[in-house]
């Protein structure tokens, strides 16, 4: 399945202190904004993402959260490093047609 498949039942790997809602079944696949690799229109690849709950997820997109952006930005960028690292000691990576897929064990 892809990433954002596989992202449903999963915890939030962002885990924003004070509004992470913690509830798996709002889990999805956030996107992190980099200049030169997201912008209006499109989103980068899902390498460049993490599971994240609805609230964190709504932060992450822009929402007005109590953190300052460098903040939010590094729990984002924690986010993906433990979503990275849940995915490569659970299974296996593959790419086909510029779609990121994972195979659990």
């Amino acid at each position: 399945m892809n990433l954002r498949e596989a992202a449903r039942g999963q915890d939030c790997m962002v885990r924003l202190p004070d509004i992470c809602n913690g509830d798996p079944e709002t889990t999805v696949l956030a996107h992190i904004g980099i200049a030169g690799i997201r912008g209006m229109g499109f989103k980068p690849v899902d390498l460049c993402g993490t599971w994240a709950c609805s609230s964190c997820h709504a932060v992450i997109d822009g929402g007005k959260p109590s953190l300052s952006r460098d903040q939010v930005r590094a729990y984002a960028m924690d986010g993906v490093l433990r979503t990275l690292t849940h995915i490569a000691t659970r299974g296996t990576l593959s790419v086909r047609n510029n779609q990121i897929y994972w195979s659990e064990r």
